[in-house]
């Protein structure tokens, strides 16, 4: 029988009780805000951030970091609008969008394990390479307009389900299975916990922290879509400050930053607390300012939290 590691436990059930108590706090003090139709649009704001925080938790699983996902969304998105204008089928196009994530993960992945530079330092070279390029290739110039198909994966739903949820929770499901039940998801345990016992082991430590990299782009690019759909345009100033919102939502949701420890099934609930915050706040009209001061705080405190427990 597999353990049961319960000290992730822990950290999953004092976040979903915090998201719980919200919840709660926020129905008393907004009368709109636990109607159908405002929490239906709360898991569809959480679908893009949970979409790319589900690659980031694979990143910081292995003790590393990603900057550059906020870029990397508006540089496919651009791709993407490109592609979709010049009328080329739309399921190309979307592979296209989703690759061209995939194929930053891997500049980032080669960035950190060929030339060894720290993880922070190379995707913030990428980011602003990124976004540099995004703005190059569409002239500053945003790009809207989209067929029916490309708009029915933003507003389209299926069997009642918005198609966005759907992905995301495919994505996640998908991320699970690897964390899980594959030899992948145990070395990148292993890797965070202790990447030179690891290397001294046997396994190609290398290997799998490239492929963490490219699986945070490959969730980049799919993000791309889902915000390229649901806003009917693709912008070059797309998805920024969408890594902190990542790396918020990880964090919260009880990855350690240290790597080794963490669930997927955390990173949800974190993405949803951010929604539900913003969402929350802007309904009692709470400055757009104030707002990025309280997840602040938030993340502080899941930190703060997460190492009193550790020691």
């Amino acid at each position: 029988m597999k353990k049961v590691n319960i000290k992730n436990v822990s950290n999953i059930f004092v976040v979903l009780v915090a998201l719980i108590v919200l919840c709660i706090a926020l129905s008393i003090a907004s009368p709109w805000f636990a109607t159908q139709k405002n929490l239906i649009n709360i898991v569809l704001q959480a679908a893009i951030n949970a979409t790319l925080a589900c690659g980031m938790t694979f990143v910081i699983l292995t003790g590393g970091i990603d900057l550059s996902v906020g870029s990397i969304v508006a540089l496919a998105g651009i791709v993407l609008g490109i592609i979709v204008k010049a009328e080329i089928p739309l399921a190309a196009a979307l592979l296209v969008c989703v690759l061209i994530g995939g194929f930053c993960g891997l500049v980032n992945g080669l960035l950190v394990t060929r030339l060894n530079l720290p993880a922070f330092i190379a995707t913030l070279g990428t980011m602003s390479i990124a976004r540099g390029a995004a703005l190059y290739i569409a002239g500053g110039r945003s790009i809207s307009g989209f067929s029916g198909k490309l708009n029915f994966i933003g507003s389209g739903a299926i069997l009642g389900i918005p198609v966005m949820i759907i992905i995301m929770a495919l994505t996640f499901i998908i991320g699970m299975f690897i964390l899980k039940y594959t030899r992948t998801g145990r070395y990148i345990y292993a890797i965070g916990g202790n990447m030179e016992a690891t290397r001294l082991s046997g396994i190609n430590t290398n290997f799998y922290t490239l492929l963490v990299y490219i699986i945070c782009g490959l969730t980049a690019g799919l993000a791309a879509v889902l915000l390229t759909a649901r806003l009917d345009s693709a912008q070059p100033v797309a998805g920024e400050g969408y890594e902190l919102d990542a790396i918020a939502a990880t964090v919260i949701g009880g990855t350690s930053l240290d790597g080794g420890e963490g669930r997927l099934s955390g990173t949800i609930i974190g993405a949803l607390m951010i929604a539900v915050l913003n969402n929350g706040l802007n309904l009692l009209n709470v400055s757009s300012y104030i707002q990025q001061v309280v997840i602040g705080i938030v993340i502080v405190l899941a930190v703060t939290f997460d190492r009193i427990r550790s020691k």
